[in-house]
């Protein structure tokens, strides 16, 4: 077991009842209306869940990554989307700004985060999925101006995010320097343009989207540039994102608590020939495999998070992070898959939150 200070363990306390409370009550309407839960972010903003990693400088509480991850945790047993609304309100694009941003950038972002926006990191485009480096999309240099043109896909939150933080390939004189990452703020930067939403299997309640840009145009002192220049500024960007991967898999560990812990309680409700099928070998034995496998994946998540704070760059360590993810994410298959068989045909019906 991981050992939690009691400062932690009051935030993780504090985060299960709002997850237990009004977060899981609106989590299936949430999925149904595939809405964007404005009502959830407000909660959030509430209960100072946005931006808890942001400097006390800034407005926020200065926390580290793994007490962010510690209330992921919570949402994610109950509701995904609100869990993923916390990782972009602590990890990633917000992360990446408070450690390379200038004070202009920081003092944006932070305002923006803590008012309750979830920034969109745009990487991801049609032909360059995980080979980020294959990305088309370009930001010109013309006088103190980059104009950006390009088109970026399965971005989330897009449509509702105001911040984004746009990766491109940096042209100036004719000649490409690398890849940098750009801030534009929707609704103040003509150009960037909100396309169509792709129709997602699960995390409905939020978008993911197409995100166009037309001649958007950039100030330079929007540019977020790691100290190594844009150059190499790139690799810089993606250390920033291994708290992102992180985020990314306590959200795959929730939601197979979440699983677990439901399967679990219906097993000693369910009776069949007579007794709780609790009580039949076969199960046990599976919800066995299922609680050690949950155990294994929390201990990889808490490890990756927490050695952010011995990391000379800040942020989680690259190959725990990404042990932490691979291994959480095809947890959370098995583990979801083997509780949904413990309700048999029930848990088919989108009336229980196992489909979630």
């Amino acid at each position: 077991m991981f050992d939690l200070t009691d400062d932690q363990k009051a935030l993780q306390a504090k985060a299960r009842e709002l997850a237990e409370g009004p977060i899981a009550e609106r989590a299936a309407e949430v999925d149904r209306t595939e809405e964007y839960p404005w009502d959830n972010v407000k909660l959030l903003k509430e209960a100072g869940f946005m931006g808890m990693t942001i400097p006390e400088a800034y407005g926020g509480k200065g926390r580290t990554f793994l007490d962010a991850v510690l209330v992921v945790e919570e949402m994610a047993k109950h509701c995904g989307v609100t869990a993923r609304i916390v990782v972009e309100a602590n990890m990633g694009a917000i992360s990446a700004v408070m450690k390379y941003g200038s004070e202009d950038q920081k003092k944006l972002c932070a305002e923006h985060v803590l008012a309750g926006d979830k920034p969109a990191i745009c990487i991801t485009e049609p032909g360059a999925g995980s080979a980020a480096t294959d990305m088309t999309t370009t930001a010109v240099k013309k006088g103190d101006t980059y104009v950006i043109n390009g088109t970026k896909h399965w971005i989330t939150g897009a449509g509702v995010s105001k911040i984004h933080l746009i990766f491109a390939r940096v042209i100036e004189n004719g000649e490409e320097q690398g890849i940098g990452g750009f801030l534009a703020i929707r609704g103040e930067h003509p150009g960037l343009i909100i396309g169509k939403r792709e129709p997602a299997m699960g995390l409905r309640g939020i978008p993911e989207c197409e995100v166009i840009f037309e001649n958007l145009e950039v100030h330079e002192s929007m540019a977020v540039i790691p100290p190594q220049g844009i150059k190499r500024g790139f690799a810089g960007l993606m250390t920033a994102y291994n708290s992102q991967r992180v985020g990314a898999g306590t959200v795959a560990l929730g939601l197979a608590e979440g699983a677990y812990e439901r399967g679990l309680a219906y097993t000693k409700e369910r009776e069949q020939f007579g007794r709780p099928i609790a009580e039949f070998q076969g199960l046990q034995w599976m919800l066995v495999d299922m609680a050690t496998q949950v155990t294994a994946a929390q201990t990889l998540i808490y490890r990756a998070a927490a050695s952010a704070e011995t990391n000379q760059t800040g942020f989680p360590d690259m190959t725990l992070a990404a042990q932490a993810k691979i291994f959480t994410s095809e947890m959370a298959i098995k583990v979801t898959s083997d509780a949904l068989q413990m309700f048999g045909a029930m848990g088919y019906s989108r009336n229980l939150p196992m489909e979630r």
